[in-house]
C-alpha cells in the first residue's frame, strides 16, 4: 500500500467515524467535544513530538509523531479537508524555494 493510499484509507475511516457513538469511538468523542478539543489535542501531540525530538529518542519520535499525524487528520475531518489537499499544496511547493513560497504567502 502507498502512502497516499494509507493516508486515504485513514482519512476514510475517520470520516465514517462522525456517524460512530462517543461513548464507542476515541474520534467520535473528539467530534463531539467540538474543534477546540481536536486543535488542542493536535497541540499537545505537537509538543510530545518536540520533546522526544529534543531527547533524541528516534523510537518515541516516530510514536509520537504518529500521533501527531493522526490526530491533525482528525483535525482535517472535522474541517472538511481531505487529504488530497494538503498533498496537492505540497506538490505544488516542491521545488520552491522555502523562502520564496514563505514570502509568497505573506503578500
Amino acid at each position: 500500500m502507498t502512502n497516499e493510499a494509507i493516508l486515504q484509507e485513514l482519512f476514510t475511516v475517520l470520516e465514517a467515524r462522525k456517524a460512530s457513538s462517543p461513548d464507542e469511538s476515541y474520534v467520535s468523542s473528539l467530534y463531539a467535544k467540538g474543534t477546540a478539543k481536536i486543535a488542542e489535542k493536535v497541540g499537545e501531540e505537537a509538543v510530545e513530538t518536540i520533546i522526544e525530538a529534543v531527547k533524541g529518542d528516534k523510537r518515541a519520535l516516530a510514536e509520537e509523531s504518529a500521533d501527531l499525524l493522526f490526530h491533525l487528520m482528525v483535525l482535517w475531518a472535522d474541517q472538511g479537508i481531505a487529504p488530497d489537499a494538503i498533498l496537492k499544496i505540497l506538490q505544488r511547493r516542491m521545488g520552491t524555494s522555502g523562502h520564496a513560497e514563505k514570502a509568497s504567502r505573506s503578500s
